[in-house]
């Protein structure tokens, strides 16, 4: 006889990674930064000392974003990456019986993580234009709501919520319930009437801001993200979180990032140009799109997202493939641009 396993997790589908490519491909599946690690950086790495463990609490890297934020260390938590704090959120907020409550389609690692808490989840679905219906969010909230997960840019449809959206949002939900802005590709964000949610902070007691360094950063093989909030949710995501999960490697590569960010700067205005030269070819195209904000573009393909997916792989373009809805394609290397576009632009001729 098998051991027992709770039902509900025994059935639970494990999180898909981007597919990767093939030789002669471009991997635009996962929305990772193309460009080489900062020197510096690199340096940080290899100056790790990995045989002893690091400090559990990121004292470091805590009181460097306070003090660029301008909060408390206590009000600063660092993680495995910024969805191992959505994890934590969830566990410390929500069990059997409450609810957790986001927009879909939107982060693939979502309902996965509501059902491990225990809770439930209740979708909202996203508008015409691939952005929240924050509207239809507030109405959908109920005494059960424990958590409120807020995606901006959304991934997958790179469509932003506005500053005056979530003010008003914020206005129609409980203090008692905890809104987390999922802000994992804010610095792409060019948008002067996205939300920013750091410096609204002070006016939402339940409010907690996550952000990464994966994406920007380009951070992404070393897993660490961070939340600012209150410091008492905070607290509850440290008792929730497995010990020692953030690496020495880690620690070190972020705070040697913070120290350079004008070589990153760089970088994230050269792959917002390239997006933007994405987003004008395939509109010229006639593809109809949300204006992309995150490193990474949406096609709106719907039932023929699987012959799509195929039209793009043929000429070595792997991107993420959410059938029957679209597909997501991060911006990558330079050279993947014209061969993206010449791949979509045969999807319009074909399909």
């Amino acid at each position: 006889m098998p051991v027992h396993l709770r039902p509900a997790i025994a059935a639970l589908q494990p999180y898909r990674q981007g597919r990767p490519a093939p030789a002669d491909s471009f991997k635009l599946s996962s929305n990772e930064n193309p460009f080489p690690p900062v020197p510096a950086v690199a340096e940080a790495i290899a100056a790790s000392a990995v045989t002893r463990y690091p400090d559990a609490s990121a004292a470091g890297l805590r009181a460097r974003l306070a003090e660029r934020f301008g909060v408390t260390v206590d009000e600063v938590h660092v993680g495995a990456g910024s969805v191992s704090i959505i994890q934590q959120l969830a566990d410390a907020t929500s069990g059997p019986g409450d609810e957790i409550l986001y927009s879909w389609r939107s982060f693939e690692a979502y309902p996965g993580i509501v059902t491990v808490a225990g809770a439930t989840s209740v979708t909202v679905p996203n508008r015409a234009d691939g952005a929240h219906d924050l509207v239809a969010m507030a109405a959908a909230v109920t005494e059960r709501t424990r958590l409120i997960l807020v995606c901006s840019p959304n991934n997958p449809t790179s469509a932003v919520v506005t500053k005056a959206e979530f003010e008003e949002f914020m206005a129609a939900v409980p203090d008692t319930v905890l809104v987390a802005l999922d802000e994992a590709y804010r610095e792409f964000v060019t948008d002067p009437e996205a939300v920013d949610g750091a410096p609204l902070l002070e006016r939402y007691p339940n409010l907690v801001v996550l952000r990464t360094f994966s994406k920007a950063y380009g951070l992404a093989g070393l897993r660490i993200g961070y939340a600012l909030g209150p410091a008492y949710v905070l607290d509850a995501c440290r008792s929730t979180a497995i010990p020692l999960s953030v690496t020495e490697s880690a620690q070190r590569a972020a705070i040697a990032a913070l120290d350079h960010e004008d070589d990153y700067r760089a970088q994230i205005a050269e792959l917002n140009a390239r997006r933007d030269r994405i987003r004008d070819g395939l509109r010229a195209q006639g593809w109809e799109l949300p204006d992309p904000q995150g490193n990474f573009v949406w096609l709106p393909t719907g039932a023929r997202t699987a012959d799509a997916a195929e039209v793009l792989t043929a000429h070595g373009i792997v991107a993420r493939v959410f059938p029957p809805e679209g597909i997501r394609v991060s911006v990558g290397e330079d050279e993947s641009v014209e061969r993206l576009l010449a791949a979509a632009e045969e999807v319009v001729r074909t399909l």
